[in-house]
């Protein structure tokens, strides 16, 4: 509607181009002087420039960029912060902002396409994490971390407009596993940077990522894609690529193994297990040799062994994280008060209180390392109601795509079930990168089955059709 209007009054874009010149001109010279001579901020304004022009240009092509850079995006996004007052923006936020706008733009211009099935859980627990936000102790931090999690619902709802076809779904895997180059390229990088300790003991790979675990997960999620693409029959890939991408997958596994987060390893394995039972038993072998491998690695044997001590709370011991876990769920999860249970104490809250509930914090702020402790003490139980209702329909929307293509649902379900369980160990709300991509991938699966439903309505319509002409 807009792009039409101002074809046909170029005047109007003629005078928006010279107000947004204008604008930039000005603004130039405040944005040099706040930027104090840091290079790397200062290419934020063209930048954003940049994907303004690309975005009104097409909304989706900006979307496939933004993510499939993404991945590499943390290593730059934080060199790029600064403080204008209270409040700290950065390029990562900007980019974050769009992300929501392309998909409010995507839902304005074709509401047909809003999935409401599986939308509704999303829209649900949103409305609860609103309402929390409204209740919690530090509402800056609340606030960013409430748009953290509208840029999950957008990349999500984003992907039904991405995939229209059964071959979108094949662009999109093959979209996350290009995301993937700059991060493994990088992590050579970070490996050489290290000073390669001896057995890599005490070190954790986290690339382009703020954190081990965020690039551990990222890697199971284009591990499982790897395989979906290897083994489909519906992706075809040649020689060359087929050769490159099967060399690739064990690099990547040697990775995941020096982020040493061993959730991220259970839930790989498991997933490589599971499938191997339903569709190939012949990688059982290589399944049943690879733990006894992996812990000819001293770093990787010292993760697995340290669960077996420390599990005991004795006065001066030194619980192993498993064990530490526990005992901050079990302290978050008794000092809520019954008129808490329903909505929680606010989004962020956990962390805000940890201090004071958990005797052994130190006076440190630490987050509940599990979203289901964590949604219940800031959200309630109407957020967990909602988070569950999420997941189910997820589930239920997904076992669909076995009717189209069994793998492609093998993968999808096993991606939810695996962001279950290592949600049941981590902070996975606030990994932004991570949830992107987690999303799109689902959202982008929910869109297939939605759209192959759409098609065996109408299709009985278009069989009829030529009966009821021959009749006349």
């Amino acid at each position: 509607m807009n792009g039409e209007l101002l074809s046909r009054h170029p005047s109007l874009l003629s005078g928006a181009a010279f107000a947004i010149a204008l604008l930039v001109g000005l603004a130039i010279p405040v944005y040099a002087d706040l930027m104090a001579g840091n290079y790397i901020r200062l290419m934020v304004l063209p930048a954003l420039i940049a994907l303004g022009f690309v975005f009104c240009v097409d909304r989706l092509f900006l979307l496939g960029m933004v993510l499939l850079f993404r991945a590499a995006g943390d290593l730059v996004f934080d060199s790029t912060k600064f403080s204008l007052g209270p409040i700290s923006l950065g390029f990562g936020g900007l980019v974050n902002a769009f992300v929501i706008l392309i998909a409010v733009l995507l839902v304005a211009g074709r509401p047909a396409r809003f999935p409401r099935t599986v939308a509704q859980p999303w829209i649900a627990f949103l409305l609860v994490a609103l309402i929390c936000t409204l209740t919690a102790p530090e509402k800056g931090e609340a606030i960013r971390s409430y748009l953290g999690f509208l840029s999950y619902f957008a990349v999500f709802l984003s992907a039904f407009y991405f995939v229209r076809t059964e071959a979108d779904f094949k662009v999109c895997v093959k979209l996350v596993l290009l995301s993937s180059l700059l991060p493994s390229a990088y992590a050579l990088v970070d490996v050489l940077l290290s000073g390669l300790p001896m057995g890599f003991q005490g070190y954790r790979l986290k690339s382009t990522f703020t954190h081990p675990n965020i690039f551990a997960f990222y890697l199971t999620l284009v591990l499982c894609l790897a395989l979906y693409a290897l083994k489909s029959p519906r992706i075809q890939l040649g020689a060359f690529r087929r050769s490159a991408l099967t060399l690739y997958v064990p690099y990547l596994l040697a990775l995941l193994l020096l982020t040493q987060t061993r959730s991220a390893w259970m839930a790989c394995f498991a997933v490589f297990g599971i499938y191997a039972l339903m569709f190939e038993r012949r990688y059982l072998v290589y399944l049943a040799a690879a733990p006894a491998l992996a812990m000819l690695v001293p770093s990787v044997r010292d993760r697995v062994l340290d669960l077996g001590s420390g599990n005991e709370v004795v006065q001066y011991a030194k619980l192993n994280s498993f064990a530490w876990r526990l005992q901050i769920w079990e302290y978050g999860l008794r000092w809520i008060r019954p008129e808490n249970l329903l909505l929680g104490y606010g989004f962020g809250s956990f962390k805000f209180y940890s201090p004071t509930f958990f005797p052994f914090s130190g006076g440190v702020n630490f987050g509940a390392h599990n979203i289901y402790v964590q949604t219940i003490f800031e959200f309630g139980l109407a957020g967990l109601a909602a988070l569950s209702w999420l997941f189910a329909r997820l589930l239920r929307t997904l076992k669909r795509m076995a009717r189209i293509d069994k793998l492609g649902a093998f993968v999808a379900i096993a991606l939810v079930v695996e962001y279950m369980i290592i949600s049941a160990s981590d902070n996975i709300f606030s990994y932004l990168a991570f949830n992107w991509y987690f999303w799109f991938v689902v959202g982008a699966g929910c869109a297939v089955v939605l759209r192959h439903m759409e098609e065996e309505r109408e299709e009985p319509v278009a069989v009829r059709q030529p009966l009821i002409r021959a009749a006349i």
